[in-house]
């Protein structure tokens, strides 16, 4: 029993591309053809119309790609072009020879209309002409689109390697994907390939002249010899008939040689212009209006030399003149289009990103609310109130080392009307309600005057205030008394506020901007540190942790160079801040000092011995947690509390000193009741700095 015969179908690949393969396949077995096959004039006629048609357009096809890659198929086309033309040479050739006796139009009429066109009936101006067709194209044309090609192949084969490092560098740093890589890795082996290829293309153009010289020469001596031998023709006649045959055949076949070779020197010539010859060519000529003006000028000196005809050059002198003044004004005109149409691109992505959804998820790092009559109230001096939240933000920038962001300032109709409020990254970490129309008199311990008013506290300090109306601020300020307008008041906290959250304003970005700012030295110091003993995540903890006792890192130099002693040794970030402060200790000793003198306060001893025996330490020697009784803790919160406000009521700067190991649990509880207050060890008390001790907190 036969088995059923398993059959396959073909994909239908002709089919797909409607049978173009197969005619492009017919067209190269017709041009071989032609090479054994005698074929009649009229079909000659109609193959020199062909070849001069496909030479005129391969030209404007060169003349108007954007890069030389875009014609990738010209060393293919050209080789059918010369095959073309070659197969019409012999194809003449064999009429020539066989019926050249018959007049001018044997070989057909393309050939006799040529030799009747250009050579005006002489066939020694025919000659002349074709040998200088001839000489332009060979030696001119083709000469140096041949070296052009074989340089431009060197090059583009030598670049390759570098090029394709470029590649992989770029994948790897992640600027370009894979397919992106491969799509430029395809576009360097076709570069490589092409320059390759018209390095031997640029043979073809070259042998196709001298081909066609030899061809001319040899239809020439055979033509004469065999009208003069077989014909009986006369020598004169002989060789009038067929020196035109010939040279027309030439000319026919030269001019396409000719196009093409131009074609394809503006192909190697292009190298890497991009866009259209004509936007290479006029976009670089007329980019220089002063050259034209001064090419302009040189053609009215010549108008007027004596023996030189005027019109030409002066017509020549206006053209270029005025194109050189006209192109100014276009390209002033073109670049204010362009900014117009940019603002308005810009305009419209702010509208639309103002009206998103993402828009509405971002939050501004700082912003200050006002409500509707405090708004009002103070509308004369938004201008004044941004003028000094920038000389704010100047001023935070030279006292701790890094710019904080810009505030937004918004009109909030949901606060209550005379209240503002400060977000931190969105989140109310302050308010205050004004009283609109009266000023704060700032007493502090002393004792009120004697005027109409409310005493109040003053929310950046939290000092003793007294509100008192506008009309009695300058009998204030003639007692002595510190008196503040509502945008004062209203400045101060706000400055307090960022004060505060300085380590919450110091982002990833402003740490690697500060970075990169550096000395280079310190910019390979940070970034070895970086890399073997902390992250940039933790160094940028250390500054926040600095900031937070409003230490400033205006010296990062220092503080890199501190944390490249002790990372080494040490992990935990409270350990690396406590080496970097003792190091910098001259500066942060300076930034508290007044008129030279650091004013302290004592912890005592016996807080001293109270906080060093709650600390637990394991067998090195290092602290491992911080235990203390709940009531010894809310006794020293009472005392420091009621001794550290005496002093603040009196308005002396001070620092509270304490033993290095217990500072930073001091600080932990002394910063919920005194934000402000800075705590200092003993060995963070720089030498030579003169110390006034306040007291003791027992």
């Amino acid at each position: 029993m036969a088995a059923n015969p398993v059959t396959f179908t073909p994909v239908p690949a002709a089919a797909e591309r409607n049978g173009r393969d197969v005619f492009f396949a017919i067209g190269v077995i017709t041009i071989l053809s032609v090479l054994f096959l005698p074929i009649p004039a009229f079909m000659i006629d109609i193959g020199l119309a062909f070849s001069i048609a496909m030479s005129v357009l391969i030209l404007m096809v060169a003349l108007w790609i954007q890069r030389p890659l875009d014609f990738s198929s010209f060393p293919t086309i050209l080789l059918i072009a010369t095959m073309l033309r070659l197969a019409l040479n012999i194809a003449t050739t064999r009429v020539i020879l066989s019926h050249g006796n018959e007049g001018t139009n044997a070989a057909g009429y393309v050939i006799g209309g040529f030799s009747n066109l250009v050579m005006a009936g002489d066939f020694v101006i025919g000659l002349i002409v074709f040998l200088i067709l001839i000489v332009v194209n060979f030696i001119v044309i083709t000469k140096g689109a041949t070296r052009i090609a074989e340089v431009g192949a060197r090059f583009t084969l030598d670049a390759i390697p570098g090029k394709q490092m470029s590649i992989d560098a770029d994948l790897s740093a992640g600027m370009i994907n894979d397919k992106e890589a491969q799509a430029r890795r395809r576009e360097l082996e076709e570069e490589s390939s092409f320059f390759g290829s018209m390095d031997g293309a640029s043979k073809f153009v070259r042998g196709d002249a001298i081909a066609g010289l030899i061809i001319t020469g040899v239809n020439i001596v055979g033509g004469v010899a065999i009208g003069y031998g077989r014909h009986n023709m006369n020598l004169g006649e002989a060789a009038d008939v067929f020196v035109k045959l010939s040279v027309g055949d030439g000319l026919v076949t030269q001019i396409p040689a000719l196009i093409v070779s131009l074609a394809a020197g503006l192909l190697v010539s292009k190298g890497g212009t991009r866009g259209s010859a004509d936007e290479a060519v006029f976009g670089q000529l007329t980019a220089y209006p002063r050259a034209m003006l001064v090419a302009a000028l040189l053609l009215v000196v010549l108008a007027f030399l004596p023996g030189l005809p005027f019109l030409p050059f002066m017509v020549l002198a206006l053209i270029l003149s005025s194109i050189g003044y006209a192109i100014p004004l276009r390209q002033n005109r073109r670049m204010a289009e362009e900014a117009a149409s940019e603002q308005e691109r810009q305009q419209a992505e702010a509208e639309e990103d103002k009206n998103s959804i993402k828009s509405s998820l971002k939050t501004p790092e700082i912003e200050l609310l006002i409500g509707k009559q405090l708004s009002a109230r103070m509308l004369a001096s938004h201008q004044e109130l941004a003028f000094r939240m920038g000389k704010m933000r100047k001023k935070f920038a030279l006292d701790y080392g890094f710019v904080v962001p810009e505030v937004r300032l918004t009109d909030d109709f949901a606060i209550p009307p005379k209240s503002y409020q400060i977000k931190i990254h969105g989140t109310v970490v302050a308010e205050y309600q004004m009283r609109v129309g009266e000023v704060m008199v700032l007493l502090g311990s002393s004792e009120p005057p004697d005027v109409p008013g409310e005493e109040v506290r003053e929310p950046a300090f939290g000092m003793r205030a007294l509100s008192v109306p506008e009309t009695f601020a300058e009998d204030m300020k003639r007692e002595n008394f510190p008196v503040a307008d509502n945008l004062s008041v209203l400045l101060t906290h706000l400055s307090e506020v960022v004060r505060n959250n300085l380590p919450q304003l110091l982002s990833y970005k402003d740490m690697k901007t500060l970075i990169e700012r550096l000395d280079p030295e310190y910019k390979k110091l940070a970034e070895e540190i970086c890399t073997s003993h902390i992250s940039y995540p933790g160094l940028q903890a250390v500054l926040k942790l600095l900031l937070a006792e409003r230490v400033s890192i205006r010296n990062l130099h220092l503080i890199i160079e501190a944390i490249a002693e002790i990372a080494p040794h040490v992990r935990r970030t409270e350990q690396i801040v406590e080496h970097v402060r003792i190091r910098m200790s001259q500066q942060i000793c300076g930034d508290l000092s007044e008129a030279g003198t650091l004013k302290v306060l004592r912890l005592g001893n016996r807080w001293d011995l109270a906080f060093h025996q709650s600390l637990k330490r394991d067998a090195k020697g290092e602290v491992r947690e911080f235990d203390i009784d709940p009531r010894l803790l809310e006794e020293f919160g009472q005392e420091a509390s009621k001794v550290i406000r005496q002093h603040f009521d009196s308005g002396a700067r001070f620092a509270l000193v304490t033993a290095p190991d217990a500072r930073p649990y001091v600080r932990m509880i002394i910063e919920r009741l005194f934000p402000t207050l800075p705590v200092l060890s003993h060995v963070e008390i720089a030498k030579g700095v003169e110390i006034k001790v306040l007291g003791a907190l027992s």
